[in-house]
């Protein structure tokens, strides 16, 4: 996709490190997502997803939205490692 930049998150006074990520310059096949943010809901007081409370997925580096619709496994959980 290109490089990412990391943004700070603040919002009711705290600071969140890192809690979302961008791509400002992608590659050309993946051009509409220049300036979106995503966000790491495990950096997060809370996420919401249709009112259901999201779980972070599993590992430090991955910033997907687990919701009991979505079935795993899921990279990150122990042994997940060699996908």
């Amino acid at each position: 996709m290109g490089r990412a930049a990391y943004r700070d998150v603040v919002a009711g006074g705290r600071r969140a490190v890192e809690a979302a990520w961008t791509y400002p310059e992608p590659n050309r096949r993946y051009a509409e997502p220049a300036g979106w943010l995503a966000f790491y809901p495990g950096r997060a007081d809370g996420c919401t997803l249709d009112g259901e409370g999201v779980r972070a997925q599993p590992g430090r580096y991955y910033g997907g939205w687990v919701t009991d619709d979505v079935v795993g496994p899921f990279k990150g959980e122990p042994g997940t490692g060699g996908w």
